[in-house]
């Protein structure tokens, strides 16, 4: 080796391994180095649990959403004026009470016109949902001002009705796919 390179060589060695603060950039570089490598290698698992959280979320909230609806008790399963749960009213609590998933066992309650009646609403379904004696998670009441979507049965049996009247009567293809007479072709008399 030439002096020149010596001397060099030296120098390098002293710069990297004499200072402190010079080496512990240097393993930092490396252990930066180091932790990319696996990174790339291991790629798509750190980060997939993170896309399907975010991916489920919205699903999530509408699910919630939707068994705020149906667990919700509306106006008119309410009698008018003093609050008492009808008989349908019952059921249906009966029903969120004791065959609701746990997790998704929540009363909600459409607010009335005042807070004395909304009170009354209250009282009614703890009452009915201790009557029940059930020995599972007693269900969390909330008040909501979201009405679920109904229809009064009249309507909706007059809808049914009219759909059945103008239904198409059922034919069978005059063809099969093939080509050759279906079942709905008249066939030759022999």
């Amino acid at each position: 080796m030439t002096q020149s390179f010596r001397i060099l060589l030296f120098g390098f060695t002293a710069l990297i391994c004499g200072s402190d603060p010079a080496s512990a950039d240097w393993k930092s570089f490396w252990h930066q180095i180091h932790v990319g490598f696996h990174k790339n290698n291991d790629w798509p698992q750190p980060f997939q649990q993170a896309d399907v959280h975010d991916v489920q979320k919205p699903f999530e909230i509408m699910k919630s959403n939707g068994w705020r609806l149906h667990n919700t008790i509306g106006n008119d399963l309410f009698r008018p004026g003093d609050g008492s749960l009808l008989s349908a009213g019952q059921r249906r609590l009966h029903w969120i009470a004791t065959q609701a998933p746990e997790s998704r066992r929540q009363v909600f309650i459409m607010r009335a016109n005042t807070i004395e009646e909304t009170q009354a609403r209250i009282e009614a379904v703890t009452i009915a949902i201790e009557s029940f004696g059930s020995d599972s998670i007693t269900p969390q009441i909330f008040v909501t001002e979201t009405s679920p979507p109904t229809i009064s049965g009249s309507w909706a049996t007059k809808i049914n009705r009219d759909w059945m009247d103008h239904m198409a009567a059922p034919k069978l293809p005059d063809q099969s796919t093939t080509g050759q007479p279906g079942v709905g072709a008249s066939s030759p008399s022999r």
